[in-house]
């Protein structure tokens, strides 16, 4: 990634979901940790903003999608990211307006 000069891209969902195991069990330096890798250069924290909103509407429609999915997918469409790795196979083929390619991680081309 690095020697291609891509950057990532990720939501502040994600860096929530991330922070909720060290926050509960009282470890705040870990959470710090964590936190401070969101920080570096070269990553980027998009946030849920109004645009956000309006997509996330959209993807909605589509019911199999998760609320925290459709949250990611329309963070990402709004700053209208090329490529939106997932865990989940079956977001993968989803198709959403603003994401050029949607890829598992098995098969992200990274």
């Amino acid at each position: 990634m690095r020697t291609r000069g891509d950057r990532l891209f990720t939501s502040c969902l994600t860096v929530g979901e991330i922070l909720v195991k060290p926050v509960s069990g009282g470890h705040q330096e870990i959470a710090d940790r964590y936190a401070g890798f969101f920080r570096r250069p070269g990553i980027t924290v998009l946030p849920f903003n109004l645009e956000a909103a309006s997509r996330y509407a959209s993807i909605r429609q589509d019911r199999t999608i998760t609320r925290s999915d459709a949250m990611q997918l329309a963070t990402a469409a709004s700053a209208g990211i090329d490529l939106f790795i997932t865990n989940d196979e079956r977001l993968s083929k989803v198709v959403v307006a603003g994401i050029a390619f949607v890829s598992s991680l098995n098969r992200a081309p990274i």
